[in-house]
């Protein structure tokens, strides 16, 4: 049996959006401890930019605002955010975010998203994603492009690495 991990800080997010670059983009931190059954981000977009609208299928997700400013839009309207937000996006709800002129800063959490493992003549599901997707993971936003020829990600735009 493995010991149970222990509890603590895993990062500083006054400290994250006092060191991001008006230019940076896309997530400054991310949740990598091995033995963990939560995803979490902390994600920049800069001035101005967003993340087009998109449904999650398959899971719910936390916004809190950390720093900046923008706005959700969703099938009810838009709501303003600021830091000190929080927002539960419940799965296959549509929504879009936009940043304000200083941009958005925002932690997201959500359970983690069970990887693809191919074995012989099946397709398995395990704790993470397989070493050979990592060239379709957007390291903007997290998301696994569909496409195994995908350049761009479909959530928020960002170049997929090149594998």
């Amino acid at each position: 049996m493995s010991p149970t991990p222990a509890p603590g800080v895993v990062t500083d997010t006054v400290r994250l959006v006092r060191e991001a670059t008006e230019a940076e983009r896309g997530a400054l931190w991310r949740l990598a401890e091995p033995a963990r059954q939560l995803d979490s981000n902390v994600i920049r977009l800069p001035p101005d930019a967003g993340v087009d609208a998109h449904v999650e299928p398959d899971l719910d997700v936390l916004v809190c605002v950390v720093g900046g400013s923008g706005g959700l839009e969703t099938a009810e309207g838009r709501q303003d955010l600021g830091p000190g937000a929080v927002v539960w996006l419940p799965h296959g709800s549509r929504r879009a975010l936009a940043a304000g002129p200083e941009g958005l800063v925002y932690l997201t959490v959500h359970r983690r998203r069970p990887g693809l493992t191919v074995a012989p003549g099946a397709v398995e599901h395990e704790g993470g994603e397989a070493a050979c997707l990592l060239n379709l993971v957007c390291t903007g936003c997290g998301r696994l492009a569909q496409q195994a020829d995908a350049r761009f990600c479909s959530r928020c735009g960002e170049e997929l690495p090149t594998g």
